[in-house]
């Protein structure tokens, strides 16, 4: 079900600022707040994940356009501020996605040594990638993309919108697919 009223329309449109797989001009935008170190905006990811892998084989490539924005839970998830921070580091590198997938698939090691191991797995410029984090480069970045979901009505992740509307119903594989290919019937 996507719930249309009160504080439930996404607030800050998708656009070339963010971390997009598929094209803006997609029939249908997905756009997922998650934290780096909940279980939850990892299964959701990987559900996602699949969808698009359906929906890929079944219709043309611009159907559906995904975008993930970050919604660090640092008072429940110590290491989610930081692994938002690794994400857009490797993003500079052109590595946002690689790195995105690392971390929710080792959402158990996000601490500081597991980051840069996981930069080096991606052939990151390690001394760039270690500067960015100790400066705090790219919290600005991910301050706006909590503001843009609060702003939308997130508190609790994950939170999806399709197509500016948030989704409210079980992030199971048959209810986000109907939801997703119910727009264009």
């Amino acid at each position: 079900m996507i719930n249309d009223r009160g504080n439930s329309a996404l607030s800050v449109p998708p656009s070339i600022q963010d971390h997009v797989q598929g094209s803006l001009n997609a029939t249908v935008a997905l756009v997922m707040y998650g934290d780096y170190q909940s279980a939850q905006s990892a299964d959701v990811y990987r559900l996602i994940k699949i969808i698009r892998r359906q929906l890929s084989s079944l219709s043309e490539a611009d159907y559906l356009c995904f975008i993930f924005r970050h919604f660090p839970q640092p008072h429940i998830h110590p290491y989610a501020q930081h692994a938002a921070e690794a994400a857009e580091a490797a993003a500079v590198q052109s590595q946002f996605w690689q790195m995105h997938d690392l971390l929710f698939n080792c959402q158990h090691a996000l601490e500081n040594g597991y980051l840069i191991e996981y930069a080096n797995s991606l052939g990151l410029d390690i001394p760039q990638f270690l500067q960015d984090l100790s400066r705090g480069a790219h919290i600005n970045r991910i301050k706006q993309d909590i503001e843009s979901g609060t702003q939308s009505g997130v508190t609790t992740i994950p939170a999806l919108f399709i197509n500016k509307f948030q989704y409210r119903d079980r992030y199971n594989q048959t209810q986000l697919m109907a939801a997703i290919t119910n727009l264009v019937n």
